[in-house]
């Protein structure tokens, strides 16, 4: 059953820009995508990156933020309400809210990650002990305790503060949590960017890494690396997931979705390669390899900053800075689950988010616990391993469900999105809703033509490398 109740709207066009760009910038721009250009090599894989935001990722967004300010609604009823009774199409919203579950369960287990080395970094630990000693904190090492990635009890106890405090921000409601919030968060973490980039500028390393961001060269990017420039632009602009459905719903019918759709793409891109230019410079200055993986943010850049004058500062400059990023993203997911039990079930905001958020932090247990012990480790591992997942070496619970989110319930959420616009929408509706309130009506031919061609193509990409069925083009000549 519907709900009656008042479901609330934002109270300002810059309200909803702030809190869509919080749902977008998260560790996807701070943390992920630093390290998936260093490890493709910069310059072409940043290009390629950025024509599949312009191409696949703004066209998706568009039609996310459509369907929501359309049907008012979070994703299962906003499918519903624009589809026929019964039409599988209410399929895609359920996905929507399964993502946002899953997603979550992992992702404040990387926010508890970012929450203890803001913690190491305010506390000094960072300036009492050798670069060679930092490395051990995240990984195993040689030292007596474990590395924070297999610390089960460490991992668990910042996995609880993360959810309790998302769940303490989206409970107060739109205006008075997520849009309050979003007005305090993306400020700050747009401020501590800046400085930080105004440190890296006077570094040695800094012209070096502004050629390898930006420089034309691609010695190390492989067709593969291009799908995962395509598969990061649904990632890091919160598609495919609901959030941007359920951001949606709460505009005006007469709000400029064009507009406002360009404006968080365009915040969320350049956040993404401000972050690189703050850690690369930084990275080179200090003698270390951009290409380190996940380790760049919670090894190779501590040990930059145990190095640097003044590293206790930036460290806890840039630390909460990830911290601030990963909560306003957090706070989107959280938002998309609450939502649907606001809209369908009936229920009070409060025991919505209660109840959402105490389930996605059991769910996430397991993620936390996942560099620590057999069960959520090892032995999920050669579970998954013998299913052939990633060559048959397996991934633990962690890695498997940030397999599961990045390569089939995102990619899938954002085609069946494309699709239910592009085809299932009547042509009317659509050009009247596209065009409500924008000076960019013009661009109408163009935006449907990417969600019926070009984003069914690529999605159909991720899907094959996905399944290997691509892996084969890694070894023809780029």
């Amino acid at each position: 059953m519907m709900s009656t109740i008042d479901r609330g709207h934002w109270s300002s066009k810059l309200g909803f820009i702030l809190a869509a760009a919080g749902s977008a910038v998260g560790l996807g721009n701070i943390w992920k995508f630093p390290y998936i250009t260093g490890e493709n090599g910069g310059g072409w894989f940043v290009l390629i990156y950025l024509i599949c935001i312009a191409c696949v990722g703004l066209p998706i967004m568009t039609a996310e933020i459509f369907i929501g300010r359309t049907a008012q609604s979070s994703p299962v009823g906003a499918f519903r309400a624009l589809s026929r009774p019964g039409s599988p199409w209410i399929g895609v919203g359920w996905l929507g809210v399964a993502t946002a579950f899953v997603i979550l369960s992992y992702y404040s287990v990387v926010a508890g990650w970012a929450m203890h080395y803001a913690w190491l970094s305010i506390s000094g630990a960072f300036a009492r002990i050798s670069p060679d000693q930092i490395a051990p904190i995240f990984a195993t090492g040689d030292l007596s305790d474990p590395g924070l990635y297999e610390n089960a009890p460490l991992n668990l106890l910042w996995h609880i503060l993360f959810m309790g405090l998302t769940i303490a921000i989206v409970i107060g409601g739109i205006r008075g949590g997520v849009e309050r919030w979003a007005r305090i968060l993306m400020p700050v973490l747009f401020l501590f960017l800046l400085v930080l980039l105004g440190r890296a500028m006077t570094t040695e390393g800094f012209a070096g890494a502004l050629d390898f961001v930006f420089g034309p060269h691609s010695d190390k990017l492989t067709p593969a690396g291009v799908l995962e420039a395509l598969g990061h632009a649904f990632f890091t602009l919160s598609l495919g997931m609901g959030a941007m459905i359920t951001y949606g719903s709460y505009l005006k019918s007469d709000d400029d979705l064009v507009t406002t759709s360009i404006t968080v793409s365009v915040l969320d891109t350049i956040i993404a390669l401000v972050a690189c230019m703050v850690l690369f410079p930084i990275i080179f200055a200090y003698g270390m390899e951009p290409s380190a993986g996940p380790g760049l943010v919670f090894v190779s850049l501590p040990i930059a900053f145990a190095q640097m004058p003044a590293g206790s500062f930036w460290a806890t400059l840039f630390f909460v800075l990830l911290t601030f990023a990963a909560l306003t993203s957090a706070i989107s997911l959280l938002e998309v689950a609450v939502s649907y039990f606001i809209d369908e079930k009936g229920w009070k905001r409060s025991r919505a988010t209660l109840l959402c958020g105490g389930v996605i932090l059991v769910l996430g247990i397991p993620s936390a616990l996942s560099g620590g012990t057999e069960l959520f480790g090892a032995g999920f591992q050669s579970a998954t391993g013998a299913l052939g997942i990633k060559e048959g070496a397996g991934l633990n619970w962690f890695d498997f469900f940030d397999y599961l989110a990045s390569n089939w319930m995102l990619p899938l959420g954002g085609l069946g999105i494309a699709l239910f616009v592009a085809w299932r929408v009547g042509g009317e509706a659509r050009e009247q809703g596209f065009r409500a309130g924008t000076q960019y009506g013009r661009l109408y031919w163009a935006w449907i033509h990417l969600l019926r061609y070009v984003v069914p193509i690529g999605v159909v990409l991720v899907f094959l490398n996905a399944i290997g069925l691509l892996g084969i083009l890694d070894e023809i000549a780029w």
